[in-house]
């Protein structure tokens, strides 16, 4: 896969769209044709980008774009005008103004995918940069200590299992003593507070008493 992005574009019309062009080169696209169902899409779907075709609209964007801005902060935008009206640049990424070629928009969305450099671990709608030390769920982004790193990338690479708190403590803390593992409860309880919606009813992060963690997504 390419790539994973929202597409927000209005019914199609004699305009050619890019959907299908970008299908076919390997790009994962889920197609909305109003932003009440691409506000609504972000809360399960974690896009690497977010295209807003307002020429097909027939509007500027300008409230959609800010309207997904404030609940998707980290994720880049993309804007595609008809040149008509005045897109406003501050809260997207890129504007591309009608008439462009697929290459064209090729050039623009490729700088804006994550890299296979940056090493990222993508489970879901949870994904996390080792090196940058970033995770991003839902369109938002926290930076995370590097023992919160090393939690969640040890319940990533084992998604769906239980881990147990034991394991989870040596594993982390590089220590056979663990007594008090108190210390470990704290850092799920700042985990949580990352990657859920909610962190006093975690969706993604489960506890299995006595035993330990599981992270289903």
């Amino acid at each position: 896969m390419q790539g994973r992005i929202l597409w927000l574009e209005g019914r199609r019309g004699a305009r050619q769209t890019f959907v299908d062009q970008l299908k076919a080169r390997g790009y994962e696209i889920r197609v909305v044709q109003n932003g009440s169902s691409a506000l609504e899409l972000l809360e399960t779907l974690d896009p690497d980008i977010i295209v807003v075709d307002a020429a097909s609209l027939r509007s500027s964007g300008k409230r959609i774009c800010r309207s997904i801005r404030q609940r998707a902060n980290g994720v880049p935008i993309v804007l595609i005008a008809d040149g008509k009206s005045t897109p406003d640049e501050s809260c997207v990424t890129v504007v591309l103004t009608l008439p462009f070629t697929i290459r064209k928009l090729l050039n623009r969305l490729k700088p804006l995918l994550p890299s296979e450099g940056q090493k990222v671990l993508h489970r879901g709608p949870i994904r996390l940069d080792l090196e940058q030390r970033r995770v991003r769920c839902h369109g938002r982004e926290t930076r995370l200590t590097p023992r919160l790193t090393k939690i969640l990338k040890i319940l990533l690479l084992n998604a769906g299992k239980v881990v147990e708190r034991a394991v989870l403590f040596r594993e982390v803390w590089d220590t056979e003593y663990i007594q008090d593992m108190r210390t470990l409860d704290v850092h799920i309880n700042w985990l949580r507070k990352a990657i859920e919606i909610d962190p006093k009813h975690p969706q993604y992060l489960k506890t299995l008493r006595g035993v330990g963690y599981r992270l289903d997504v």
